[in-house]
């Protein structure tokens, strides 16, 4: 019998795999997405005291205004650069969306 792929948990390695390299400041957060089957939840995270500077997440706004939500929340904190973490998701689709929404905003990564 032939197992079926579990693609969360290649999605789970994936993430885990680069993690490794990727690092938040307070100066330079990580930016990390988590999808669950209804909604989006985007997170500034500064990894090195433990803190999430922002969060936003599509039970209190629509998927299209999620970027525009996370821009005004990191300029009101003075951010400007940050590290983008897709958590072992693809980059197309929402993902995509919300990353060309944060760069047409101003945010760099």
């Amino acid at each position: 019998m032939i197992k079926p792929i579990n693609k969360n948990k290649l999605r789970v390695k994936r993430h885990k795999r680069n993690r490794k390299n990727i690092l938040g400041t307070s100066t330079v957060p990580r930016l990390y997405i988590f999808k669950s089957l209804k909604n989006f939840y985007v997170n500034l995270v500064d990894d090195k005291t433990g803190n999430t500077l922002i969060s936003v997440s599509t039970l209190k706004t629509s998927s299209a205004d999620i970027g525009d939500e996370v821009a005004k929340k990191a300029e009101s904190l003075g951010i400007k650069k940050l590290v983008f973490d897709k958590s072992g998701y693809k980059f197309h689709g929402r993902i995509k969306a919300i990353a060309d929404e944060l760069r047409s905003k101003g945010l760099n990564f």
